[in-house]
């Protein structure tokens, strides 16, 4: 029987890449993102397939990630993987944010990734068996200064420990905690012109930025091996292995 997944923020960017991944591959896969529109947009690139749900809503809503393992469960019988992939990315110098700022990142970064998780220690304890793959952020393994962006450090450095507590916490049920830490990939989220384009390369010595399937293949690994768990996989170009 096929496996399932489930991705959130699967309509754009390293979601999407993430879920073209898995289907190819023959999962099944549930997919969430904000609005119905969005994820048709998506289900119409991937050709529209059969195993391909689409849960919209807000992930920050606990009621959202119920949805979202209710319909898979109803769709495909069980839960195998879930990717906490939806995120959002605000730099600026600390004096600048905004309340607006704080908890629009606490909603999709913070909120988004722990009620989906809470489901999956349910879902996935009850049946000994499952995959956990946070995405997260490398800059909140190595701050940067030419990247101010406390809040995203705060609240993804937060996760990265999160990860490893709730690798600890679940291992008993043979549930695997692990996370991603991109570096710059390109994405729908980065403005793509030139002079930006150029800084990014700035941000690893190897002077260069990622790919969706960079992050792909760091996912891939981590939810196919049945030894790994409570890392963090920082996928940055060596950004996070130190100064230049």
């Amino acid at each position: 029987m096929s496996k399932t997944v489930i991705v959130t923020g699967a309509s754009s960017g390293i979601g999407f890449a993430v879920a073209e991944a898995y289907l190819k591959r023959g999962y099944n896969v549930v997919g969430n993102a904000r609005t119905i529109e969005r994820l048709k947009e998506a289900a119409d690139k991937l050709g529209n397939p059969s195993n391909f749900v689409l849960v919209p809503g807000d992930i920050a809503k606990a009621a959202t990630a119920k949805a979202l393992f209710a319909r898979a469960v109803e769709a495909f019988g069980k839960v195998d993987i879930l990717i906490n992939n939806a995120g959002i990315f605000i730099a600026k110098p600390v004096t600048d944010y905004t309340e607006d700022d704080l908890e629009q990142l606490l909603d999709t970064n913070l909120k988004g990734v722990f009620f989906p998780s809470q489901e999956a220690a349910a879902h996935m304890g009850a049946n000994k068996s499952g995959h956990i793959v946070n995405i997260t952020a490398s800059i909140a393994m190595q701050p940067n200064v030419k990247v101010p962006a406390l809040l995203p450090v705060l609240i993804k450095g937060g996760l990265n420990h999160a990860t490893r507590g709730l690798a600890i916490e679940l291992a008993a049920s043979n549930v695997k905690v692990n996370a991603v830490a991109p570096g710059i990939i390109a994405t729908p989220m980065h403005s793509q012109d030139e002079a930006t384009q150029s800084f990014f390369r700035t941000l690893a010595p190897s002077g260069t930025t990622g790919v969706t399937d960079d992050i792909v293949n760091a996912v891939m690994y981590l939810t196919e091996s049945s030894f790994t768990s409570g890392t963090i996989l920082p996928v940055d170009g060596g950004a996070t292995a130190g100064t230049w």
